[in-house]
């Protein structure tokens, strides 16, 4: 992959797998993209598709033991694998940092808000303790901490689920970093809460004019805050595309059922919740051809004997992964041809795939 000049992060061919009982699992599976300064990236996918492995591969927060990671990745034009651990530490924090999904779980119980706030700030800019104080009242003011002077001095069981979460964006901002990593950031807040939450990541990257990854499982959350999406399936990249290029022009059919499963108001009161059939496939032994065939209503032979490789689409910037894409005369004529023989059973907008 050529290194684009432009690009402050540049993956190319990014492997990571672990070493499990059951053998070796490839959660990352030749993952290649870019992304420039001041852009956002929205990355998609289930549980289980590798999209937060992938940025922790990224960022070089994987443990060494047991795990196994290949490829370039190109920060600043520096190959963080090249890396020894002190100069990682060196990076994490004034250059990229990451909010993870679990802010509870990411702040030390023990220890007062305001001091952890200030960690980084003592640590990468030499200020003394009593300047990160300041620097960290300012933070807690900034991300919408009500009575900051006296919630420094407080603990993290103290504050509600969103307020973690605002303690722990103001501690991945502290240092004024290039690149913002935002791993489910929204996952176990309430849907008001998460636009506040969401709002907020938007207007700090505006304002500091930041890279951003944002990672969810969410179509909905991405739709309208990136510039542009990159599903992933089992591993790998299925789709990417400019936002509204993706919602307008979709063609992964994996994209297309994660739309589908978004829950929608026009829909009548009490109606089913649309899902996605079967479960993603055992990364361990991978099925043959498309990973994606047994779950797809659009199936053929073809996409159980061959895996599809990423083509691009006559629309800049958008490439996909599948044979039959989402709104040809081929993935209409597959369809029919499942309903005619059985493979899928179709009753309105849903379909269920017979095993």
């Amino acid at each position: 992959m050529k290194v684009s000049e432009e690009a402050l992060l540049e993956v190319d061919n990014l492997r990571t797998q672990f070493d499990t009982p059951d053998g070796l699992l490839t959660a990352v599976d030749g993952v290649s993209f870019s992304l420039s300064k001041g852009k956002s990236l929205g990355v998609v996918g289930e549980s289980g598709s590798g999209k937060s492995v992938m940025s922790r591969s990224v960022m070089r927060l994987l443990p060494k033991a047991d795990v196994r990671t290949e490829g370039t990745v190109r920060f600043k034009s520096r190959n963080l694998m090249d890396l020894a651990p002190q100069d990682l530490r060196k990076l994490w924090g004034p250059e990229m940092a990451m909010i993870f999904q679990d802010p509870l779980g990411s702040l030390n119980p023990v220890m007062k808000v305001g001091k952890q706030v200030a960690e980084g700030l003592r640590l990468h800019s030499g200020l003394s303790k009593k300047e990160a104080r300041f620097e960290a009242l300012k933070l807690l003011r900034e991300v919408g901490i009500s009575e900051p002077e006296r919630r420094l001095d407080e603990y993290p069981h103290q504050f509600s689920g969103g307020m973690r979460q605002r303690i722990v964006i103001a501690i991945a901002l502290a240092c004024q970093p290039d690149l913002l990593i935002a791993d489910e950031p929204t996952t176990a807040l309430d849907v008001t809460v998460q636009a506040q939450i969401l709002d907020l990541i938007e207007e700090q990257r505006n304002r500091r004019n930041m890279s951003l990854i944002l990672v969810t499982h969410d179509l909905g959350v991405v739709a309208g805050r990136t510039d542009e999406i990159m599903v992933m399936y089992a591993g790998r990249i299925v789709e990417r595309a400019p936002t509204k290029v993706l919602f307008s022009n979709m063609k992964m059919p994996y994209t297309e059922a994660l739309l589908e499963s978004i829950p929608k108001l026009e829909r009548a009161s009490h109606s089913h919740l649309l899902s996605i059939p079967g479960q993603p496939p055992n990364m361990v032994d991978a099925p043959r051809g498309c990973k994606f065939a047994a779950r797809c209503k659009y199936v053929q032979d073809r996409c159980v004997a061959e895996e599809p490789d990423l083509v691009a689409a006559s629309t800049p910037g958008h490439f996909y992964r599948c044979f039959f894409p989402v709104g040809s005369a081929e993935s209409a004529d597959a369809l029919a041809r499942n309903v005619a023989n059985g493979k899928v059973d179709e009753s309105g907008s849903r379909v269920h795939i017979r095993t």
